[in-house]
């Protein structure tokens, strides 16, 4: 079966160049402005951008913030890591226990029972993803390894559980019977289109009993591929649990 163009792709395609061309320079603008920014108050704006800024690469420069002299900008950096919600900041997050400072202390370990529940909710839904492949002939190794893992991440956040490579269909069975929830498995593909830019597609099955279900596309043009990968690659996992009803 295959699935009608979403509103999501259409969407993508209008964005104007200058958009989509932002997403990464926007992170490196803001972790430079936390760790070389003058002033205590322009480091903590620049803390509360990156933790709004959906981005993996936030992590690092704000776990670096957790060690500003500013007792305000470490808070900031605190409550940021929560809010971006990437479970690679608990570890940095729990060596700052011993912070003295009250409100970057209550900020530290909010965040840290954030993330602790991110990490350990109750699965929705059961997905083996079967990869990334490229279509292109032209994208980096380490590009399509940065989509797949953009993909990951986006199913954590999701409170997807992720199925191991080579599960048996026995395996399979026994941890959707112990859930209680459904099983699938998605293959994405990175293609070039007409207009110079990416679009990915997801197939996806049900797991482990491999019936099609379907797929669904989304794409964007106006900027490096790095670029249109970090806005594609949790998009088209958004797509295709909205598609495949993923939460019945």
């Amino acid at each position: 079966m295959r699935c009608p163009p979403s509103f999501l792709s259409l969407l993508l395609l209008t964005l104007p160049a200058s958009v989509l061309a932002q997403v990464d320079s926007r992170t490196a603008s803001l972790s430079k402005q936390l760790g070389q920014g003058q002033e205590p108050r322009v480091r903590t704006q620049a803390a509360q951008g990156l933790g709004s800024s959906d981005d993996p690469e936030a992590v690092k420069p704000l776990c670096s913030g957790l060690k500003d002299p500013s007792e305000q900008v470490r808070a900031a950096a605190a409550q940021a890591l929560g809010k971006l919600k990437e479970v690679a900041g608990l570890e940095c997050l729990k060596a700052r226990k011993g912070e003295t400072d009250t409100a970057a202390q209550a900020a530290i370990k909010t965040s840290i029972q954030t993330l602790q529940e991110l990490k350990s909710q109750a699965p929705r839904v059961y997905v083996q993803l079967g990869g990334v492949k490229d279509k292109t002939g032209e994208l980096k190794p380490e590009v399509v390894k940065f989509a797949e893992a953009r993909m990951r991440r986006k199913l954590t956040q999701m409170g997807v559980l992720l199925a191991p490579a080579k599960e048996s269909k026995s395996a399979a069975q026994g941890v959707l019977r112990k859930h209680g929830i459904h099983g699938f498995r998605v293959q994405a593909e990175i293609h070039s289109t007409e207009a110079g830019g990416l679009m990915v597609r997801m197939v996806c099955i049900g797991y482990p009993d491999q019936a099609l279900l379907g797929d669904v596309e989304v794409q964007a043009s106006g900027a490096k591929p790095e670029e249109l990968l970090k806005v594609l690659a949790p998009r088209i996992i958004e797509e295709a649990a909205d598609t495949f009803e993923w939460d019945t």
